[in-house]
């Protein structure tokens, strides 16, 4: 993979046009900004996919939750960010370069919240320090990844979002890795663990602030939008940002978190306790294999069907664990499935987004489709627990199974490829 300098990767418009290449020289194949936020989305996820990665042992195994208290934290966790999402994709467009800062900001309060976690010891004050956490990243994910968008052009946009990805999941890969490493080699290891993850979380805030640039783009272009948040809501008249918002929304209410899907593998394989932070790992190493790939075919096929053949595998996972069979492979071949489908899915929606959304609302029409999966997907992790608690965990994960391939049907529906997606 080429890399120019940072001259050389900025877009010249809205749009993100390519500017001419002076003769003998390649155009860059990934931005320097993508990079930078790479390196500290891999940082953070060493300290969040640590914490995340026993979080759901040592709050059933450890505190007694039950599976309904469970999915009420869990939701907490992967949805909570939803309601400043618009806030945080509000504060980046509004401050024309604010988007590093306001990421920034994002970064520093879920670093703080990770110490927190040793003085929180029942379900009222996890679930506070949760929520401030995912504060955080509800603040920081939308101008994130305004940048990244910013930073590159409609033709390599599916690439861009892929290394960026890709980088952030070999954080994912280590967090677990480590985790289980310091479970091993201490007597109170949770301690150790979320007291390890605040000090990895800190030096990603520190790479941020040193070595991502303030301000993705060219020098500022006139435009009559206004970034405000109604006209970010006002985004939704749009029909492709609507349709591909409500198939996010869609297919979020059927998405089981990963935590319910290490639980459910947990329970079919009887997998010991002390390697239970291990089972992340294979999500995280399918992802990173297949991030770019996957990336790079959504640039050449459409990032609309990349999109929902990944929901396409995560059906597949659900149905192996829904069967009878129990033999070797098992976990290998539903965690593979489990990582393609981020990997098709995580940077592709927000590519696909980018291509509907104007330069002026860039991180605010991403926050606004964001903010829709992720509420869906609270809602899910609510009604998942509540159905384990209630029918058990086959059952549960049988509708599921059901709502998923409904929503997915409705959705090839309405992502019909673009007019562009067709000339390839």
């Amino acid at each position: 993979m080429y890399v120019a300098d940072s001259r050389a990767s900025k877009p010249a418009s809205a749009e993100g046009a390519a500017r001419p290449t002076p003769a003998g020289r390649r155009r860059a194949a990934v931005a320097p900004t993508v990079l930078a936020l790479g390196t500290v989305s891999l940082i953070t996820d060493v300290s969040s996919e640590m914490v995340t990665a026993v979080l759901p042992l040592y709050l059933v195994a450890g505190l007694g939750l039950s599976p309904l208290g469970f999915g009420l934290l869990d939701g907490i966790y992967n949805g909570f960010s939803a309601l400043v999402r618009l806030a945080g994709g509000h504060l980046a467009d509004r401050g024309g370069g604010r988007h590093k800062w306001v990421a920034g900001l994002g970064y520093g309060i879920s670093a703080l919240c990770k110490p927190l976690l040793l003085l929180a010891h029942s379900l009222t004050p996890i679930g506070l320090v949760l929520a401030a956490d995912r504060t955080g990243k509800g603040l920081r994910t939308a101008p994130r990844d305004a940048l990244i968008s910013l930073s590159s052009t409609p033709e390599t946009r599916g690439r861009a979002f892929g290394v960026h990805r890709a980088m952030d999941t070999a954080g994912a890969l280590l967090g677990p890795l480590a985790a289980f490493l310091i479970l091993r080699a201490t007597v109170d290891g949770y301690d150790a663990v979320f007291t390890v993850s605040f000090c990895v979380a800190v030096a990603g805030v520190l790479v941020l602030v040193l070595f991502v640039p303030g301000s993705s783009s060219a020098p500022a272009i006139e435009t009559a939008v206004r970034p405000t948040l109604r006209a970010a809501v006002g985004l939704l008249r749009h029909r492709d940002v609507r349709r591909i918002t409500v198939c996010a929304l869609l297919l979020g209410l059927a998405t089981v978190s990963d935590s319910f899907v290490y639980l459910l593998l947990q329970r079919r394989l009887g997998v010991p306790d002390r390697w239970f932070a291990l089972l992340p790992l294979g999500t995280a190493a399918a992802f990173l294999l297949l991030a770019v790939p996957l990336g790079r075919l959504a640039d050449r096929v459409g990032s609309r069907r990349v999109f929902l053949a990944g929901h396409g595998a995560l059906l597949l996972a659900y149905a192996l664990l829904l069967t009878s069979w129990h033999g070797t492979f098992l976990p290998y071949a539903v965690l593979l499935l489990h990582g393609t489908f981020y990997a098709a899915t995580d940077g592709v929606l927000m590519a696909a987004a980018s291509d509907s959304v104007p330069e002026a609302l860039r991180s605010s029409g991403l926050a606004v489709v964001q903010t829709g999966q992720a509420l869906a997907r609270f809602a899910c992790s609510l009604g998942f627990g509540a159905a384990w608690s209630l029918w058990g965990d086959r059952t549960a994960l049988l509708a599921s199974t059901v709502a998923l391939l409904l929503c997915a049907t409705v959705s090839l529906a309405f992502l019909r490829p673009t007019a562009r997606e067709k000339a390839r």
